[in-house]
């Protein structure tokens, strides 16, 4: 490495380069091609750069535009909607090399800058700017990684910190967004109609969103790859309280890359009146006590299950990163699950069989061909899934490095897929569940039917456990009745919990959501089937001591009444 100091002192030589640049550039016409002005003006960034004591060895341009609409209500009032679309740019500016770089210790990338692509001149300037803000703080980065190096002990894995990857071209069809604010309006004053007609419910919310996501991303490997990638959301929630004073909540949620692939009104419309009763009876439901046994996890149960459990825990950087607790790291070409169970990632499957997957995409955020992933083959463990960041073993990215704007990537899941050979049928399965609890001298097993998500910790600093948050659980007695319950939290430590994953079912669920960690919400989808864990462990979920509202709801019959639901302002 060039001495810092030395390397600190071009600062001013590169703006003096740069600042040429822009003034002698003129527009193109109105028919121009961002990923082409984008390319041009990273090749003669990057030229220009080599010119320095310690020129950069990569960078990449990535531009999003996000069109979104979205509206909410609830009881058949609009509170809120939201109809916005907005730019930004992110710079991945690396110097030093493959083997260390400046996001050494983390740090890759993040801090998005608002871009116009209205003109050539708008997004050369614009790119000119920020690149030579990137570069100074990655100089700056790179000296304090070469200083921390020198007082620290040799690393465990000398892997490196960035993979090199194909050149990728392809441009796909822009797309724009369906629907308009009447629709949306109009679909949430008809959802939320029904929840006047019920007086125990004491909050719900409609939400229906639009989504499209294009970027434009061109590196110096040669890369320049436009996507553009929609996503539409219904999401109803509501909520009722116990005599106790337990709040009850419910959740439903819609998702698809068309409009059209969303359910018809009258589907809709049946859910929400199951909802509804299915929360009257849950205020009645007896509470659960914290209880070790015999459980089944219904297919969507079991999605988020895997994905919080498993999932997050192949994630490649978190087998490199020290304050990470690398559960599954040590555990390559063992069994991690029954011999029968297969886990794989492909974000290139759309659908699963009439349901769209929101864990799809082609390229990732690194400009790399998403790929399938086959993480566990017949209950032993073969891979991670990786970013540009390469660990020990696994030296190349196979397409899941992800995040949302403004944020650095890493590696992060897609699409996941649990499939289970020679299943059980679900009568079969809980047969079984029934044989363990006879076994184990329990009164009941318990049922997940639906949840409403979890969390996990992975690194070293806590104890390395997950939750899952079930809303609807149910005991299932020896005689084979089952009976409501509430106020359950599925809690445990990985390893110990996968060792008693036993069987599964032909039945699969399908969990679509956004998932959340280093680099921000993303989309992901779960296809699982129900499954058998022969032991589980469940502890009491938080509760409130409030009691139930003692006037009744003035929205139940609005004629009769002048109090309306305050409004937020449009």
């Amino acid at each position: 490495m060039k001495n810092a100091m030395k390397m600190l002192l071009t600062f001013a030589n590169v703006l003096a380069l740069f600042a040429i640049g822009p003034c002698v550039l003129s527009d193109q016409p109105d028919d121009f091609d961002v990923l082409d002005v984008m390319y041009e003006e990273l090749q003669r960034s990057f030229e220009v750069l080599q010119e320095q004591d310690e020129p950069p060895y990569y960078i990449s341009y990535e531009v999003t535009q996000d069109v979104t609409l979205n509206v909410s209500g609830s009881y058949g009032e609009i509170g809120f909607i939201s109809d916005s679309s907005f730019r930004v740019l992110d710079i991945d500016l690396r110097v030093g090399g493959y083997e260390l770089d400046n996001t050494h210790f983390g740090g890759a990338g993040g801090g998005a800058s608002s871009i116009s692509i209205e003109t050539p001149r708008a997004i050369r300037n614009t790119l000119w700017y920020a690149t030579n803000s990137s570069y100074r703080s990655a100089i700056s980065r790179l000296s304090n990684v070469v200083s921390a190096m020198q007082s620290r002990v040799e690393e465990v894995d000398k892997s490196g910190d960035f993979a090199r990857a194909p050149q990728e071209v392809n441009r796909a069809e822009f797309v724009e967004l369906e629907g308009d604010q009447a629709l949306f309006e109009s679909k949430v004053q008809r959802y939320g109609r029904p929840f006047k007609r019920a007086g125990h419910i004491i909050s719900n919310r409609i939400a229906i969103g639009g989504d499209v996501e294009t970027r434009w991303f061109v590196n110096t490997d040669g890369t320049k790859v436009q996507v553009s990638e929609p996503y539409y959301r219904i999401v109803i929630s509501a909520s009722a309280k116990a005599e106790d004073g337990m709040i009850l909540p419910r959740y439903i949620t819609y998702a698809s890359s068309t409009l059209a692939g969303l359910p018809k009104d009258e589907t809709i419309l049946k859910d929400i009146d199951d909802l509804i009763e299915n929360l009257k009876q849950m205020r009645a439901a007896p509470l659960v006590d914290p209880y070790t046994g015999p459980a089944i996890l219904s297919g969507r149960a079991a999605g988020v299950f895997f994905h919080e459990i498993l999932g997050h825990r192949l994630e490649g950087h978190r087998q490199k990163a020290e304050h990470e607790g690398q559960t599954f790291k040590a555990k390559l070409g063992e069994y991690v699950l029954p011999k029968n169970f297969s886990v794989s990632f492909d974000p290139n499957l759309r659908t699963f069989g009439s349901t769209d997957l929101i864990g799809s995409y082609s390229y990732d955020n690194q400009g790399v061909r998403a790929e399938q992933v086959d993480v566990v083959e017949n209950g032993v463990l073969k891979g991670f899934l990786m970013s540009r960041l390469p660990m020990k073993g696994f030296l190349t990215s196979n397409g899941h490095g992800r995040k949302n704007y403004g944020l650095p990537v890493v590696a992060r899941q897609s699409n996941m897929f649990v499939t289970v050979e020679d299943p059980y049928t679900p009568e079969g399965l809980e047969e079984m569940l029934l044989e363990r609890v006879r076994e184990q001298g329990k009164e009941f097993g318990l049922y997940f039917e639906d949840i409403q998500g979890g969390f996990t910790i992975t690194n070293r600093t806590l104890p390395n456990a997950f939750t899952v948050t079930p809303i609807v659980v149910y005991r299932l007695y020896l005689d084979g009745h089952k009976e409501l319950v509430r106020g359950v939290n599925l809690i445990g430590t990985p390893l110990t919990t996968f060792s008693r994953v036993e069987a599964g079912a032909d039945d699969y669920g399908v969990f679509n959501g956004m998932c959340g960690a280093e680099s921000g919400q993303i989309p992901v989808s779960a296809v699982a089937p129900s499954i058998l864990v022969s032991q589980i462990e469940v502890q009491k979920a938080t509760s409130s001591r409030g009691r139930p509202p003692i006037l009744s709801n003035p929205v139940e019959n609005p004629e009769e009444t002048s109090f309306r639901l305050p409004s937020i302002d449009r």
